[in-house]
């Protein structure tokens, strides 16, 4: 069988440590196409990180009841439970593990019915295995929640509290993802300042390289739709060149 279509970049040829495999990130890799699962787990293994793979929405189900991983990476068109439902399920059942979204399919409505349900970042096919790998370890450095050397970070109505890991609006709690979360800092600590998606595409998905993704654009539509209340409407969008946030 030849390399899978959906990757642009052939096998990383990289070297692995001997470290305890306890201490490694577990990820649930969770596709139909046996290719693409063996692939990503490689890479993934290559990385350390320990990879356990799924052929379908309902096998992982299964897998999730009985462990605990890390992160899942879930392909959305698969057969007997897909991608979007098995999401679904999760989130009410109140699992908060971290997603990181594959599809085939170029189709908003598809991505933004699946980071609105609660995964925490995307890739459409084909990609690159090497942005797949950054984007899993940028998920899981965020998943962690450190706290910031700064405990408050303001912006007009808006109030960052990395003691808690909370957002308020006006004294309201506002619910972000993790992702969101990143994303906001990054704009609140350069207030009144624009910020290049690339500057946002380094800082808050690691990713160096240059890329097509408009996963910022996305997710600066999100934090609008949660933050642009009571008449505030302070996430700018600058042409051309990035964002910024502003008071009022």
């Amino acid at each position: 069988m030849g390399q899978p279509a959906c990757f642009l970049y052939p096998r990383m040829a990289l070297r692995t440590s001997l470290i305890d495999m306890s201490q490694q990130p577990k990820v649930l890799v969770i596709d139909d196409e046996p290719g693409v699962r063996e692939l990503i787990s490689e890479s993934l293994s290559l990385s350390n990180m320990t990879a356990v793979q799924a052929t379908d929405g309902l096998e992982a189900l299964s897998l999730l009841r009985r462990e605990k991983f890390d992160l899942l990476i879930l392909d959305i068109n698969m057969p007997k439970l897909d991608g979007l439902a098995l999401l679904e399920k999760l989130r009410a059942e109140g699992a908060s593990v971290p997603v990181l979204m594959l599809s085939a399919r170029a189709d908003k409505a598809d991505i933004n019915q699946g980071l609105r349900t609660g995964a925490d970042d995307y890739l459409t096919k084909p990609f690159s295995i090497e942005e797949l790998v950054l984007r899993v370890k940028a998920i899981l450095r965020r998943s962690k929640g450190e706290v910031a050397e700064v405990k408050i970070l303001t912006c007009g109505p808006i109030s960052m509290d990395f003691s808690k890991y909370s957002v308020k609006f006006n004294d309201q709690l506002i619910d972000l993802s993790p992702t969101e979360f990143k994303l906001l800092e990054q704009l609140i600590l350069n207030r009144g300042n624009v910020v290049t998606k690339e500057t946002l595409l380094s800082e808050v998905w690691e990713i160096d390289f240059k890329s097509s993704s408009t996963v910022v654009d996305t997710y600066i539509s999100y934090l609008r739709k949660k933050l642009h209340v009571d008449g505030y409407e302070g996430i700018k969008t600058v042409r051309g060149i990035g964002f910024q946030i502003v008071a009022d």
